[in-house]
């Protein structure tokens, strides 16, 4: 690990130079998360320097921006294997290192994690302070203030780094603010609460302690901290999340506290290279790039998936003014951002905030309006009990867009979507079903729109491949049959898994049976049972876990029904998929078309 107890500012602020640049050069390299790293460099120095990393936890929420986290604790060589397949992982892993506290890639979960820590360093007594760094936009969602509830109410020694790079929690007023903050920061100003805390306890009547308490409270309502006091936290900031110098002070201020505070730090997104300096979200995950001109290089040739499918909504929307849509802190991931643009009232960014996003759309639908919820496969889990208790126990008509299905690639295991189906085909009401190419998730968004009880359609990242058989609408729990023969096999694709099943076909001599399931649920009884008659060793291909997933739902169907059919599932098995390209990933998971149609050709049983 660096050494950078005994480093001077100086020797400091040309460390941060250092580790910008490396971040910098693979990341142009690898692609990955940066802006929010390289905003976050001074921050993290400053957090090395007044905690122990060998006792304290260092916390990252969402864990983006922890690159010079990874760089201060024994990965600078490793660094160029950043989000390759068998290399580092984008967020924080304690796998990788003792240096991580936690896995983390979803957002809002720090301060929870910090009370936890701090509740364990109370009962064993090893006097570690937990440390914490979320970025603003954390801030909204509901997790963090269920966490600085009890926290405040605890006053466990806790010190949480705000990094502030996006927009303020309450916009300062003026000069005065500033001015007040730098106050509050200062040793002295915190000496002399102290003193003054004492003096009126032991002296003055109850009634003057709660003039000067309000006196107290008139200052902080004109800064940034007044919600972070009132619910119990000590508020400081804000500081320059640039300047080294003032970090460390204030850092040992807050450590020395004893209890909760919270450090206000303001950052540049993008801090050091000037392209990327600001708000731009553009720069906030990126693939591989030209430093000198900040041009994205390998830059796609076909539309994909996301931007398929907005198109198609933005179309709809235009047609029938009923349709209405949130997403949840990812507007240009999801494409949704055309349509916040075009129809400002009737589609909304909610933020972090999925749990109040879904039961928000749910209420939409009551009302009779035709609301989709367009979010990533991975971030829906946040909302499953919404999903439960106030869409399909009212079986109400929403309709869940669920982009990113399958795997995502160098994210990793916190961002692969591969449990929706997993975990929504259990629900009473529930519709889901999946587009097979381009044409087809066109369709699927009309169809979704017209279903009157809840609804999950997915789709991949990245686009689809191009597929031999034509595009047909949907049919409410119809499956089609592609491609016939008199092959004892059927090849049975469910949604990306079409062309799977055709990619897979091509490796053998004899024409094989192909059919599209469209729908998980409910399943095309008929229809399967008449491919039973016909077809009796059965392959099922889907972008999904196994447990729970397509092959599952077919497994389930041939035991009630009690077919004489033999099923082999090509699905992911009962693990967490790791990062890397997806093409390594799915070689290692066995399930590229030609290592499918080897296992299906060595085994005399299928």
């Amino acid at each position: 690990m660096f050494k950078i107890k005994n480093k001077s500012t100086d020797e400091l602020i040309k460390l941060s130079s250092a580790i910008r640049e490396r971040i910098i050069s693979v990341v142009s390299k690898n692609g990955g998360h940066l802006s929010s790293p390289l905003g976050a460099v001074e921050l993290i120095i400053g957090m090395h320097k007044v905690f122990d990393i060998s006792k304290d936890p260092f916390i990252f929420d969402v864990s983006h921006q922890c690159y010079a986290h990874k760089l201060l604790t024994d990965r600078w060589d490793k660094f160029d294997s950043l989000r390759q397949f068998g290399g580092l992982s984008g967020f924080t892993k304690p796998k990788e290192s003792d240096a991580d506290f936690f896995v983390s890639g979803h957002s809002s979960t720090s301060i929870s994690l910090s009370v936890g820590a701090a509740k364990a360093s109370k009962l064993s007594g090893d006097g570690s302070v937990p440390v914490v760094m979320i970025g603003d936009g954390s801030m909204s969602c509901g997790l963090v203030y269920e966490a600085l509830n009890e926290l405040g109410d605890l006053k466990l020694p806790v010190v949480i780094i705000l990094n502030d790079n996006e927009m303020s929690i309450a916009k300062p007023i003026g000069a005065i603010s500033k001015h007040l903050s730098r106050l509050l920061a200062g040793q002295t100003y915190q000496t002399f609460k102290k003193k003054i805390d004492k003096i009126l306890t032991k002296y003055v009547p109850n009634s003057g302690r709660y003039i000067a308490k309000r006196m107290e409270e008139s200052l902080l309502l004109i800064t940034p901290g007044i919600i972070f006091e009132e619910m119990g936290c000590t508020y400081i900031g804000p500081i320059d999340g640039h300047n080294i110098k003032e970090i460390i002070d204030t850092l040992n201020i807050a450590k020395n506290m004893q209890k909760p505070v919270i450090v206000h730090a303001r950052t540049t997104k993008g801090k050091g290279y000037k392209i990327a300096e600001g708000h731009f979200e553009k720069w906030h995950g990126v693939g591989p790039f030209d430093i000198s001109t900040g041009e994205q290089l390998n830059k796609k040739t076909k539309k994909d998936a996301t931007t398929i499918f907005s198109d198609a909504l933005l179309d709809l929307a235009s047609k029938d003014e009923t349709i209405v849509g949130i997403t949840a802190a990812m507007p240009s991931g999801t494409g949704i951002d055309k349509l916040i643009k075009k129809f400002p009232n009737r589609f909304w960014d909610v933020a972090i905030a999925e749990q109040h996003g879904v039961t928000s759309m749910a209420s939409m639908a009551k009302k009779g309006f035709k609301p989709f919820v367009v979010i990533y496969s991975t971030f829906l889990q946040r909302a499953f009990d919404q999903i439960v208790h106030d869409v399909c126990l009212m079986n109400l008509p929403v309709s869940f867009a669920i982009d990113r299905a399958g795997i995502v690639g160098a994210d990793g295991e916190t961002h692969q979507g591969q449990f929706d189906i997993s975990y929504l085909r259990i629900l009473p009401n529930m519709t889901i079903f999946a587009p097979r190419d381009d044409e087809t998730l066109k369709y699927a968004v009309e169809f979704s729109a017209n279903i009157n009880s809840p609804s999950a359609f997915r789709y991949p990242r990245g686009s689809y491949k191009q597929l031999k058989c034509p595009s047909t609408t949907f049919e409410y729990g119809k499956a089609e049959l592609l491609q016939d023969s008199d092959s004892d096999k059927v090849f049975i694709g469910f949604g990306s898994g079409v062309a799977t099943a055709y990619e897979t076909a091509e490796f053998f001599d004899e024409t094989i049976t192909i059919a599209d399931l469209r729908f998980v649920k409910p399943l095309d009884e008929k229809f399967l049972i008449e491919l039973s008659k016909k077809h009796k060793s059965w392959f099922i291909f889907s972008d999904s876990q196994k447990s729970g997933g397509v092959g599952s739902a077919l497994l389930e169907f041939i035991s009630c029904k009690n077919l004489d059919v033999r099923l082999k599932i090509f699905e992911y098995d009962d693990i967490f998929v790791q990062h890397g390209e997806k093409e390594l990933l799915l070689e290692s998971l066995g399930l590229l078309p030609r290592q499918i149609a080897d296992a299906i050709k060595n085994n005399p049983h299928l």
